[in-house]
């Protein structure tokens, strides 16, 4: 069952959907369970996603990428979700994060300097604004950058940032204004390299183990003027608008994993027999899966709104946050129950829907918590 948008270019849909389940049937899938056991971050699948153009999906053909818009993005990641959701994981927050800030807040010159790199796969990226200590409170951040001529002096650090020891490159918001002010933060492109950036230590994950996860630090960094945003002051504003479309990235994560888990659920109930017949004539496994089924339709159709108005240039603030927000609850619930509905053997590394198990909670809290998304939902219709 592939994921398709409704009323949308299938054509070009379906292309995606089948080159990702091919791609991902020879390079993933024979190596998946070994490389979850090492938490081993597979770089040179990153690079083979950058010959398919799946690392720069919105990045325009003039900076070298593919061209394509929303459906197809969310396309690309849903159906890489199916195969594993980890390595997806690191291709949303490559597509999204790092490359979407360049591409939506850079200047000419500045797309030019990093996006072909970034769409082609030759460097991968990453993005920070989470710290140990502020979590969604960006506006308490510690990490600082103080003006010294043409450069700025960055001290400080980030976590959780996906691909902080493995990524070329890496754009950082950071405070350069007074503690709290929205307007205080600025966001900086830093290249791998250079003097007093570095990895710090690597997270030891429950889930979405094959998408590397570190600290990023700094000590003394110096960045010139030219790698800002934006404008001094603008990070912060700048972030919340990347962070509308990194939703959308992971309503798209969340439903290949429900996906991926209901698949290999529904097809286990056909197989498995009890008392004679196929566990799937029971009314027990079967409601399971009529529900589980709707939830999945549902997610779809939120994630694809919320896709299909990013398309057309509106606000989609309240809508990425619901199609985040459904989906990614909606992941956890349908890898809980694909899990129940294998029994004991769900629990266990034969079958894949521990799996999935395990990396569908990372999206109910990747791009803000639940709660979050809930907070910001609200304050739309209240408003």
């Amino acid at each position: 069952m592939a994921v398709i948008a409704p009323n949308t270019t299938a054509e070009t849909q379906a292309m995606i959907a089948q080159m990702v389940r091919d791609f991902g049937e020879k390079h993933i899938t024979p190596h998946r369970n070994k490389w979850d056991d090492e938490q081993y971050f597979p770089i040179e699948v990153m690079k083979e996603l950058g010959n398919l153009g799946l690392l720069g999906v919105l990045v325009p053909n003039e900076y070298n990428g593919s061209g394509f818009g929303y459906h197809e993005y969310v396309t690309a990641i849903a159906e890489l979700a199916v195969i594993d959701p980890s390595i997806a994981l690191s291709m949303a927050a490559h597509n999204s994060l790092c490359t979407g800030h360049i591409l939506q807040f850079g200047n000419e010159e500045q797309k030019r300097r990093w996006l072909p790199k970034l769409a082609t796969g030759e460097w991968i990226g990453a993005w920070g604004l989470t710290e140990a200590n502020t979590g969604s409170d960006a506006g308490n951040m510690r990490t600082t950058a103080v003006q010294d001529g043409d450069y700025w002096v960055i001290n400080g650090a980030k976590n959780f940032i996906t691909h902080g020891k493995s990524g070329n490159i890496a754009v950082v918001i950071v405070r350069t204004g007074e503690v709290g002010d929205s307007r205080g933060m600025t966001a900086f492109v830093i290249e791998k390299g250079t003097a007093g950036f570095s990895a710090g230590r690597k997270e030891d994950k429950l889930g979405m183990r094959l998408s590397e996860t570190t600290e990023l630090i700094f000590q003394d960094c110096r960045v010139h003027k030219d790698n800002i945003l934006g404008k001094v002051g603008d990070g912060f504003v700048q972030a919340l608008k990347v962070l509308d479309g990194g939703r959308i990235s992971i309503a798209a994560l969340s439903l290949g994993i429900a996906m991926g888990a209901y698949q290999h659920a529904l097809q286990y109930s056909k197989e498995r027999q009890q008392f004679n017949q196929p566990i799937s004539n029971f009314q027990a496994i079967s409601f399971k899966l009529a529900e589980m089924a709707t939830d999945i339709e549902a997610a779809k159709l939120l994630t694809y709104q919320a896709a299909d108005m990013k398309n057309r240039g509106l606000n989609v603030n309240k809508e990425s946050a619901m199609a985040k927000y459904y989906a990614s609850e909606i992941s956890v619930k349908v890898a809980n129950e694909a899990v129940q509905i294998f029994g004991g053997y769900g629990y266990t590394k034969d079958f894949p829907v521990e799996k999935y198990y395990r990396d569908a909670k990372l999206c109910t809290i990747g791009e803000g918590t639940s709660e979050i998304q809930k907070l910001v939902i609200s304050r739309a219709i209240l408003k």
